[in-house]
């Protein structure tokens, strides 16, 4: 299957993604694995005239805006986001005409149309930067991840912030009793976790930024022993990148079991990989309207960011 995927790759001038919660055999076979934007971006720096993403809807979306003129395919148009989900653009839209003078930073965590919407896409690698250099006195709506708000929130000073209610069904499963008890069992760990984590989790984790800071902190910190309180797809870069240390899933507050997988993530599989390249379908298209305001925020944030020097 592997060595089907590669030669149709190499034939039909394919660039393959896959972010860091896929499973282990489908970063494997990846020309580029990381977080969404990360990937989108290297994407469009390549001469491949189709992009496969293996990763979950919104994100091939966010190629297709990056690389209007390349052809998106997704494993699994099933593959969506609950996160993503949690923020309809209508209800969204609806929700903004009661905030007129804020400005509006969206995680890129969500669908192109909420990205039309938006004034300021920003990532959890840097909402709180990008959030900390707007005037103190600018009002800020900021969705859809209600834990990544409030973590911006209170980094940024900004209690007022006007917060949407949505959050990752992954990340909104961690709990702090949970992790107490594992933490008695490895009492030499250090807490890893993602900011779109329940505020408890947060307060006590050792490391807190998006996945792959947690994947640089796993292997610069002297530590031996992580617990990992984000979708355990990113220990296998974690093992790879450090295979002498240990890392220990944070399991979820309603199963005994040791993982928190996120099940479209898993639906990326290399059965459908090859299917989607013999095929070259799904293809994900976005109506022109819609890509140009969705890029508008996005190369406002990469601005930002240059500015700011921090990619």
């Amino acid at each position: 299957m592997k060595n089907k995927i590669l030669k149709l790759k190499e034939e039909l001038s394919v660039v393959i993604l896959a972010h860091y919660y896929t499973t282990p055999e489908v970063q494997d076979i990846a020309d580029f694995v990381g977080d969404s934007l990360a990937l989108s971006e290297k994407a469009a720096t390549t001469d491949a005239k189709i992009i496969l993403f293996a990763g979950v809807h919104f994100m091939a979306e966010t190629a297709k805006i990056l690389s209007p003129e390349k052809t998106v395919i997704i494993p699994d148009l099933d593959a969506g986001c609950s996160l993503a989900d949690s923020c309809p653009a209508d209800k969204f839209a609806k929700f903004l005409e009661k905030y007129p003078t804020h400005t509006v930073i969206s995680y890129v965590n969500t669908t192109a149309e909420v990205k039309a919407l938006t004034d300021i896409v920003v990532t959890s690698s840097n909402a709180v930067q990008i959030v900390d250099s707007l005037p103190k006195d600018e009002k800020v709506v900021f969705g859809p991840d209600r834990n990544l708000g409030r973590y911006v929130a209170e980094k940024t000073g900004r209690p007022d912030m006007v917060i949407w209610d949505g959050a990752c069904h992954v990340h909104q499963r961690f709990s702090l009793e949970k992790i107490i008890e594992l933490k008695k069992q490895y009492p030499n760990s250090k807490l890893l976790a993602h900011p779109e984590c329940p505020q408890p989790v947060v307060i006590v984790a050792d490391y807190v930024g998006s996945t792959a800071a947690l994947l640089k902190a796993s292997k610069e910190d002297g530590a031996n022993e992580f617990i990992v309180a984000t979708e355990s797809g990113i220990i296998y870069e974690m093992q790879k990148a450090s295979p002498g240390k240990t890392f220990i899933p944070a399991p979820p507050d309603d199963s005994d079991c040791g993982c928190n997988d996120c099940s479209f993530m898993k639906l990326n599989t290399l059965a459908k990989i090859a299917k989607a390249l013999e095929t070259l379908s799904p293809e994900v298209t976005l109506p022109k309207e819609i890509a140009l305001k969705a890029e508008k925020p996005i190369k406002r944030m990469l601005e930002i960011s240059r500015e700011l020097k921090i990619i």
